[in-house]
């Protein structure tokens, strides 16, 4: 299969008025981005992340290098047409109710009006936004309008989704939605690639990431991979009491004359937080289970078949 992104040697470098280099915000940069692949892009501040974002968006133009977006480079207009993307701050107009908006985006796509009003109410279902699908945007909290944000950039039935922190800001409920939705799109054939400073949220969304640090990719991989720790096992055995457990770690430690530590396995704080909240709530949950909506669906590059064969969010 041809790549969603693929880059070689990309390099960008700023300079000042007078035209001499001041910085190298991107250095040597090698990607290859498959279909139906949530792809996670990782790094400090100022590690290269958003200029190489850019100049995938065909908002910025390379130094040195090739790089090629939907088998064309960035800046071919008919490429535009399949890119959704989320910045990290969606600058909505505050005015507009959010079925306003969708039409509005969707116009910018030259959808007809049909078109426009049937994906975006698809989108409001999607999102959990119907019941509020005519209220002015200014009043809505940041989780509210950040859900706005990602339905505009499903409107043109993306194949490729650029998600530039897409849960900055949000609760925990909301993001673990927001992940829920990321693999569920990815599940239907979409592409995604995503910057986050929340690394659980890529540990647990993504296929493969790379680690970006002043310009450079330090290490690049699957996460089950690159997280796995290879020389150390753990054996893990169900309703076993402290002083069951000991003699068996004692005579483990002797047969094999290493230290061997017992410790019981925990959950991640997400999940409990929101298993507290479901029972508070008096709920068995209190996420949103999206389900994408059906334009947003694609065939031949992914499908039921690629995503069943990836994890989901723990």
């Amino acid at each position: 299969m041809t790549p969603v992104i693929e880059t070689t040697g990309l390099r960008k470098i700023f300079r000042d008025f007078w035209r001499r280099p001041t910085v190298c915000a991107v250095d040597s940069l090698n990607l290859t981005i498959q279909p139906g692949e949530v792809f996670g892009l990782l790094g400090p501040n100022g590690s290269g992340k958003s200029t190489t974002i850019k100049m995938l968006l065909g908002l910025l133009h390379p130094t040195a290098g090739t790089v090629s977006v939907l088998g064309r480079p960035p800046s071919d207009i008919f490429i535009k047409h399949r890119i959704g993307y989320l910045p990290e701050n969606t600058h909505l107009h505050r005015f507009l109710t959010p079925r306003e908006t969708l039409r509005y985006y969707g116009s910018l796509f030259g959808l007809d009006r049909r078109t426009c009003r049937e994906r975006g109410e698809a989108l409001l279902e999607m999102v959990d936004l119907a019941d509020v699908a005519d209220r002015p945007i200014d009043g809505f909290s940041k989780g509210m309008a950040r859900r706005v944000g990602i339905a505009q950039a499903l409107i043109n039935a993306p194949d490729l989704l650029i998600l530039d922190e897409p849960t900055s800001g949000l609760d925990p409920v909301a993001c673990r939605e927001v992940k829920d939705l990321v693999r569920a799109l990815a599940n239907g054939g979409v592409t995604v690639l995503m910057t986050s400073h929340l690394l659980a949220d890529v540990e647990h969304v993504c296929d493969r990431v790379a680690i970006m640090h002043r310009g450079l990719v330090q290490t690049e991989g699957a996460v089950g991979d690159l997280l796995v720790r290879a020389d150390t096992t753990r054996l893990l055995i169900a309703n076993l009491s402290d002083a069951e457990a000991e003699p068996l770690r004692a005579e483990l430690a002797a047969r094999l004359n290493r230290d061997v530590i017992a410790d019981h396995p925990t959950v991640s704080l997400e999940s409990y937080f929101l298993d507290v909240v479901a029972r508070a709530s008096g709920k068995s949950s209190v996420l949103t289970h999206f389900r994408p909506a059906p334009f947003l669906q694609k065939t031949g590059i992914g499908g039921a078949a690629a995503g069943s064969a990836r994890r989901g969010p723990a």
